[in-house]
């Protein structure tokens, strides 16, 4: 997620020059090419001046070990911007000098294709100035929206944080019923892509609501509706979503401790 939003950030125009990156793990090739168009790799915290903001973007189970690099490379005036599933402002403030200034954000997979949605919360000492940077440097991967209430991210984790799987769960699905319904394995897996595409596209491009959009789609006793009255029964998939979007957060939840 972080090399997405990097992605992000120099296709959009960021100097390369302006950009130093901490990762033990990055592939020696991704480093070089970093390196030729002037970015800074592995840099030692005392060749980085009080860096605007610093994307923090590790394993959560990892977090306790990596955030000493982070605080050793934090000025007075950097704003830390944590992409950390279940990691909450008071650990990242508990491993960072005292007042740091941190937005903890959830953002999702389709960041990597500019498509993604990230919503954010600051704590008491993030500015307007930091948080526009934060909203700008985030932004680059699509959609941002911000909250008041800390609580709220865990629930974002179970909706939009893993929700790009529920979609790719779908499809599989779908293209395994299409099979089961007696179509060739990979005509039903283009079929059942190419719909989920599809739809999303048009839903991104109607101003109408999902409901209208569903409603559009089925006719009175027709084929969908036979098919919805199963999808939207009393133990459908409404039910089965709610209970997976409480799981999802409650595991946010528990990483937290």
């Amino acid at each position: 997620m972080g090399g997405a939003l990097l992605d992000g950030w120099l296709a959009r125009g960021l100097d390369p020059r302006l950009v130093a990156v901490v990762d033990p793990g990055l592939p020696e090739a991704a480093a070089a090419a970093l390196a030729a168009n002037g970015a800074t790799v592995a840099p030692e915290p005392g060749a980085i001046q009080h860096p605007s903001a610093i994307l923090f973007a590790v394993k959560p189970q990892v977090a306790a070990a990596a955030l000493p690099t982070a605080a050793a490379f934090a000025g007075p005036e950097t704003v830390v911007v944590s992409i950390l599933a279940g990691t909450t402002l008071a650990t990242l403030g508990a491993g960072l000098p005292s007042e740091t200034a941190i937005v903890r954000a959830m953002p999702n997979t389709p960041a990597a294709v500019g498509r993604g949605i990230t919503a954010c919360v600051a704590n008491a000492h993030v500015s307007a100035g930091q948080k526009a940077l934060a909203d700008a440097l985030l932004s680059a991967a699509g959609a941002v929206e911000w909250v008041a209430d800390e609580a709220l991210i865990d629930a974002v984790t179970g909706v939009s944080g893993s929700g790009p799987a529920y979609v790719f769960l779908l499809v599989e699905t779908l293209a395994k019923a299409g099979v089961a319904a007696g179509l060739p394995a990979d005509l039903a897996a283009r079929l059942a892509r190419a719909t989920v595409e599809g739809s999303g596209e048009l839903l991104r491009l109607s101003p109408d609501a999902p409901e209208t959009l569903r409603t559009n789609v089925t006719s009175p006793n027709g084929t969908t509706a036979a098919a919805l009255a199963v999808l939207m029964a009393d133990d459908g998939l409404g039910p089965l979503m709610e209970r997976a979007v409480r799981a999802a957060a409650a595991r946010a939840r528990e990483l937290a401790g």
